[in-house]
């Protein structure tokens, strides 16, 4: 490792050219990407890998607070570990910390905003694993994918019988509207691959509106009653929770699907329980639920022939910490190195006044 009292001429050419910053970095995030990680030790003194992984579990607020401690770090690269107002307030001498999330819910935001720390995260991460999972569970709903394989599996295929070519024929996604509630940069990604389909997109977001003209700018109603598939987006605000509720579902088409790879509580459970009991749509697509592990009410849903369930994985992809790891190396490359104090991924951009 490069240390103070090496020349320039001695410092690694790749060192040389990062034009690094002086901080000691903890480092708790999987960075299994190996390029990503010697890039990040090129941005600084020096990096201590200590993922939470092997560890079995993301790091509680004693644990963190002892490693801060040991290894004397001004830098923090979390994913998961609860970063609680102890925790900083007890580490005020750190220059940032790196959540490799796109919601940093695990960080006391406004603690670390009070004590002049920027905080980054790494928005988009997931985008690709969450649009490949969102397409490919529409698909297999809309194909009838999982009843057919579980009728081939029960020995069902009678000698010269069409059974299984009219009973499980489906439907196409080509062709159909499929309408976004929340257009951030995971909707848009799914936009932008059904594009080719093709299908026809509209969103609904009141902050946001698309440049590009192949999606339409919709009010919820229209986009509930006038969509084959509908996706959820949202992230969990006071003014999003419990929103998509029983005046948007019940305008669902019958052959509608609705997915949400996003976060349950923006949906009414009981008003989404109802709908899909009550067959008034085809059927559903969920990653999420209100409680995890799921309580007896999420199971209606898990276990309702006409829901494809899958156990919160939408993002959990290898190739979604890469992504986050070089995310992150660019966060702070353009922040500290390139003096860039307006990227978009600095969560509290109120701390800039304040930055160390």
């Amino acid at each position: 490792m490069f240390n103070k009292a090496q020349t320039p001429m001695s410092i690694p050419y790749d060192r040389q050219k990062s034009n690094y910053t002086h901080m000691k970095i903890l480092l708790t995030a999987p960075y299994e990407n190996v390029k990503a990680l010697r890039e990040l030790e090129s941005l600084s003194d020096e990096v201590i890998y200590r993922s939470w992984k092997p560890h079995g579990r993301a790091y509680n607020p004693s644990e963190l607070l002892a490693m801060l401690k040991e290894t004397g770090a001004d830098g923090l690269i979390s994913e998961h570990d609860e970063i609680t107002e102890e925790v900083l307030r007890g580490n005020p001498q750190l220059k940032f910390v790196g959540v490799c999330r796109g919601t940093p819910s695990n960080i006391a935001i406004n603690v670390a905003t009070e004590l002049g720390i920027p905080v980054f995260n790494t928005p988009a991460r997931n985008a690709q694993a969450v649009a490949e999972m969102f397409i490919a569970n529409v698909i297999t709903l809309l194909r009838n994918t999982i009843p057919a394989v579980s009728w081939l599996e029960g020995k069902n295929w009678g000698e010269g019988a069409h059974t299984s070519y009219l009973e499980f024929k489906g439907n196409e996604l080509a062709g159909k509207k499929v309408g976004m509630v929340g257009f951030g940069a995971v909707a848009q990604h799914i936009a932008r691959m059904l594009v080719s389909f093709p299908a026809e997109i509209c969103y609904f977001d009141p902050y946001y509106n698309d440049a590009n003209t192949d999606f339409r700018k919709v009010e919820l109603e229209e986009l509930f009653s006038s969509c084959d598939v509908i996706g959820v987006h949202l992230p969990v605000t006071e003014e999003t929770t419990g929103m998509i509720d029983k005046k948007y579902l019940s305008l669902m088409k019958p052959g509608a699907i609705f997915v949400n790879t996003a976060r349950a509580t923006v949906v009414n459970r009981e008003d989404l329980l109802e709908v899909i009991e009550s067959a008034q749509i085809r059927g559903a697509v969920l990653d999420v639920f209100y409680n995890e592990p799921p309580d007896a009410i999420d199971y209606k849903m898990i276990l309702n022939k006409r829901v494809l369930a899958t156990p919160h994985i939408a993002g959990a992809t290898h190739e979604v910490e890469d992504h986050h790891a070089f995310i992150m190396n660019n966060n702070l490359r353009e922040f500290f190195h390139n003096g860039n104090k307006s990227i978009q991924q600095l969560v509290n951009k109120g701390v800039i006044e304040f930055v160390k």
